[in-house]
Order: structure tokens, then C-alpha cells, then sequence
């Protein structure tokens, strides 16, 4: 049985209804399908934020805004302007969703419910009159004189002129891409949390830290750092400046089978060379205290007791016994501790990927393929990855907008 669109999305997504959507209201006269392989559609919009939907991020200048995109930092810029977070609260807000800003800059709905977001695009896109198809697996993608014809795994055949593929991190988009003549930038895991295991940091999970410094020690000449928040899990390290660091590290990370050296500065406000004598100080105004019991830097008290135990041979020691080779060695644990990365855990069920279709074969304007006539991407099948706060939700929604009014 064959049947005809004149636009198919592959992937029911927020990337893939977004270009949907905004093909339909552009272009009110095409017939439009989308295709979801699952049974369930928007499932990653479902799960997003902790059930909540960190929709997008306050930031609305483009040119700061692409500095949250460790891939695709360059192609976002002009895509940017021409739909930025600033323009997805207009949407939203503008078919009854509101939005709030949190402290952080993230933006979510009112209602702290991420089916508010879903119900809102599964509603627009049956306004419009777009057919969605859930369990509907494609299975081959070819390129026809007239456009596409798209091999379902049911046997049926859907052809038509445009292709939007839409399919997040699945490996079969990669696939189809590079059948269509594409290169892949080969796909590793991007916001990841570190394992650790380190006697400094055992049972000490749930300790936090506002803002600490971190460095991954590599032989490359380029310096990979973050500062920001830190948490310390069971298993090792997470957190804002965690995550950060995992997304701009992702391909070094991998290629190191995610074993390599962190240096962690637990007072960025201090260097090597300037606490040593903020602890000399401490040493001649508070000399009979026990250094395990004064700890003027506001550092967490069981973490302090942790590292002046690494640290001096006697932890019960009073800071007028401590010696030169002492000091230095706990001005190290606080400002240059090495510890050493063991693998990689996963960050909540948000899993995002560096890698996927390369960047200089998509034009930006349109989001159609340069290689390919009629074929357009959008969302993480791009090699294209933001930091966690809501960007990867923003470049779905731009580069699906782009797509969809794009298509004819």
C-alpha cells in the first residue's frame, strides 16, 4: 500500500513538532505526517527537567547565548536570530502556556508539568490537521525523482517531496543521513556526571559547593575548565560545573575512555601560591586549636576533616605543630587536589549526545541538507549539543522552526 504526503517528519520529538507545526501554519495547504517509531510521542519532553520541562533558558542575546553550545557554537549564532528563547516564551505564552524564569535562568511552564507542553503541541499539530502516526517505524529512506520514498517496517510505502528527519540520537537516522550521501560525526555521550572513587570524598555524599574549579589534566595543549556548583554523590561528582565539563570534554573524555586526571579547586578565590599564606595566618593567630576544628574558608566541616586528614600524618594535630611540608600539602588539597576520573555516570534520564550529522553539509537558513534536495534536519541529530538549562530544548525548537517554514 502506498500513500502520499507532501512534508513527512520522521521522529515525534520536540524538534520534529515543532518543524511540523510550523510548516503547517506557514504552508496551511500541505498535507503533513508525522512518523514516531515508539507507542508514546514527546517522550523526552516528558521526562525533561524532572518531569517539568525545561522548555528553554533566559538568556536572549544570541551571541551569549551560543556560548552554551560546546558543538554548533558557530551555526547558532545566525540561526539565533532569527528565533531565540525570547521568541519560544512568545510562542507558547501565545497559545495559552505560561512560562516562569527560576533563579537559575531556566525556564519552565506555571504548572511544574511537562504535559503542559505536550498537550500543547499534540494540540496544535491536530488543529492544523497534521497526521500523527505512532508505531510506525520507517525502515528505508530513497530518494525518487518526484522526492522520497519511505519503506515502512509494516511493508507500507509512504512517498513524498520533503523529508524532515527528526530522530534525536537513534543510530537509524545516522543511517539514512549517510545513505543520502552525509558524514557523521561520530556520536559520544555529552552531560555526564564523573566517577570517583577517592578516600577524600567516600561518604561524603550530599556535601555541596557553590562554586568550586575544575580541570581536566590532558596532554593537549588546549585548557578544558569549568567553574560552578559541585555535588558529591556515591558515586563520585555531579553538578552544574560536572556537567559542563563533561559536555566541552565529551570527545577527550571518550577518546580516554573516560579515565583521566581532574584537578579540583575547592576555593577558586584562592591559588596555589595565595592561600599558603592565609594558612601561615591561621597557624600563628589560632596555634593551640586542633586544625581539624578550624576551618575559616566556610568550607562543609566533614569535608575540612576529610582533607586535613589526607593531609597531616596526626589529624588531631594543633596548628602551631604544623610544618612547612604540612601547609603545602593542604594548600595542594585545596586549590590543586588531583583526583582521577574512573568512568562516567548518567545524568537523570536526560541523555544527550556530541556528534551526528556535520554541520558545513546543512545550510542554517533553511536547515536543508546541501548534498540533498527536499531533505532538512533538525534537532540533536545534528552534530549539536548544549549544556543543561534548557538549550538543547532551544536549539529543537530553532532549527525546527527554521525547518518548518522552510518547507514547501
Amino acid at each position: 500500500m502506498t500513500d502520499y504526503s507532501d512534508v513527512i517528519i520522521i521522529g515525534g520529538g520536540a524538534a520534529g513538532f515543532f518543524g511540523a507545526i510550523n510548516c503547517g501554519i506557514h504552508n496551511p495547504n500541505l498535507k503533513i505526517t508525522i512518523l514516531e517509531a515508539t507507542n508514546q510521542v514527546l517522550t523526552k519532553v516528558k521526562i525533561s527537567g524532572g518531569g517539568r520541562c525545561n522548555v528553554t533558558h533566559n538568556c536572549f542575546n544570541p551571541r551569549e547565548l551560543v556560548n552554551n553550545y560546546p558543538r554548533g557554537e558557530k551555526e547558532l549564532r545566525g540561526a539565533f536570530s532569527r528565533f531565540q528563547p525570547q521568541d519560544t516564551i512568545k510562542w507558547f505564552e501565545s497559545r495559552g502556556v505560561k512560562l516562569k524564569t527560576e533563579e537559575d535562568g531556566r525556564i519552565f511552564p506555571i504548572t511544574d508539568d511537562s504535559q503542559t507542553i505536550i498537550d500543547c503541541l499534540v494540540k496544535t499539530a491536530q488543529q492544523l490537521g497534521i497526521k500523527i502516526l505512532t508505531k510506525t517505524p520507517v525502515k528505508e529512506i530513497n530518494k525518487s525523482e518526484l522526492g522520497f520514498n519511505l519503506i515502512l517496517k509494516s511493508g507500507n510505502i509512504l512517498t513524498t517531496k520533503s523529508v524532515l528527519i527528526a530522530t534525536g540520537s537513534n543510530p537509524l537516522g545516522y543511517e539514512w543521513a549517510k545513505k543520502l550521501g552525509h558524514s557523521i560525526q561520530s556520536p559520544t555521550p555529552s552531560l555526564f556526571t564523573f566517577k570517583i572513587k577517592d578516600q577524600r570524598i567516600e561518604n561524603l555524599a550530599g556535601i555541596s559547593f557553590n562554586n568550586i574549579h575544575l580541570e581536566l589534566r590532558i596532554k593537549q595543549s588546549k585548557k578544558l575548565e569549568q567553574k560552578g556548583a559541585l555535588l558529591i554523590t556515591h558515586w563520585g561528582i555531579s553538578g552544574p560545573a560536572v556537567l559542563k565539563l563533561s559536555a566541552w570534554g565529551a570527545r577527550i573524555l571518550h577518546e580516554n575512555n573516560y579515565n583521566l586526571p581532574l584537578i579540583i579547586n575547592w576555593l577558586p578565590e584562592y591559588n596555589l601560591e595565595s592561600i599558603k599564606p592565609e594558612l601561615n595566618k591561621i597557624k600563628d593567630s589560632v596555634s593551640k586549636q586542633k586544625v581539624i576544628n578550624f576551618n575559616q574558608f566556610n568550607l562543609p566541616k566533614r569535608f575540612w576533616q576529610s582533607l586535613v586528614n589526607y593531609s597531616l600524618s596526626n589529624g588531631d594535630k594543633i596548628w602551631a605543630e604544623m610544618t612547612k611540608k604540612e601547609i603545602e600539602k593542604l594548600a595542594i588539597e585545596i586549590t590543586r587536589g588531583e583526583y582521577f576520573i574512573q568512568g562516567k555516570g548518567i545524568f537523570k534520564d536526560e541523555f544527550v549526545t556530541c556528534g551526528g550529522v556535520t554541520l558545513k553539509e546543512i545550510d542554517f537558513k533553511t536547515m536543508m541538507s546541501k548534498i540533498c534536495p527536499h531533505l532538512y534536519f533538525a534537532g540533536e541529530i545534528l552534530d549539536i549539543d548544549g549544556v543543561t538549562g534548557g538549550f538543547n530544548f532551544q536549539n529543537a525548537w530553532t532549527t525546527g522552526y527554521l525547518a518548518g517554514i522552510a518547507i514547501r
